[in-house]
């Protein structure tokens, strides 16, 4: 995803990749209370400089990367579930970070943390090379117009730097409701040469295990379906 910007008619701009789009978002009482209350508890406020996780977290674990957590309710969860895993979010958007502060807080997670600035600095700036067990990115933006798929975060290069993030053997998880841009991002990470598809060539995965959001399943009751893709980082390969 791409920041929200409009070309002027018959001028092109080489804009840099963005991972989130700026939309206007009301902040509930609880969750601008959450923002004041918890912010500096849970939010890491250095995005120039390496992650120190070992300090962040008190511990050595397998490190899990969600980029885009919209409101983080499915995060949480898997947190929870996993207290033998560390998670860092990443999300602009300060209704879903306060959101998640306040699940943070109420759940007593001592294993997530969050980035609240653009995914792509974070991770040139912040990640380590070989550091992360998991890369998880759920329903970003589809950019569903012709026009505007070159918008699209799943492209190419920005799967390459993920997969530079990755320790061998660890895996980036997409999932989409769009046909359409699950087919684009099959055809981007087939063609990756360092990443097997865990589910065999061309499939999608099933049983992954990743909770069901609220958005997820209103498009199921909608009649959406929902597409997961599961690859696994398997060596070097990478130039």
């Amino acid at each position: 995803m791409t920041d929200a910007k409009t070309d002027k008619p018959g001028t092109e701009h080489h804009r840099p990749l963005r991972s989130f789009v700026i939309r206007a978002g009301r902040q509930t009482a609880s969750q601008k209370e959450a923002l004041e209350k918890y912010w500096t508890r849970y939010v890491i406020d250095d995005v120039d400089s390496p992650l120190d996780t070992a300090k962040l977290f008190g511990r050595q674990a397998p490190l899990v990367l969600e980029i885009g957590f919209g409101m983080g309710d499915s995060l949480a969860e898997m947190a929870a579930a996993n207290p033998d895993q560390d998670y860092i979010g990443i999300e602009v958007h300060r209704p879903g970070v306060g959101k998640l502060l306040g699940h943070i807080e109420r759940l007593e997670l001592s294993n997530l943390r969050i980035y609240c600035h653009d995914a792509v600095e974070i991770l040139a700036r912040c990640i380590a090379d070989h550091s992360l067990s998991t890369v998880q990115i759920f329903f970003p933006d589809p950019w569903h117009k012709k026009k505007h798929n070159k918008r699209r975060l799943v492209q190419p290069a920005f799967i390459a730097d993920l997969t530079r993030k990755l320790v061998p053997g660890g895996t980036i998880h997409l999932a989409t409701d769009w046909q359409h841009y699950a087919e684009h991002m099959m055809e981007v990470m087939s063609a990756a040469g360092a990443l097997e598809n865990t589910a065999g060539t061309g499939a999608y995965a099933v049983d992954t295990g990743r909770p069901e959001t609220k958005f997820e399943r209103r498009g199921q009751r909608l009649g959406h379906g929902v597409w997961d893709l599961v690859f696994r980082y398997t060596g070097p390969g990478l130039s």
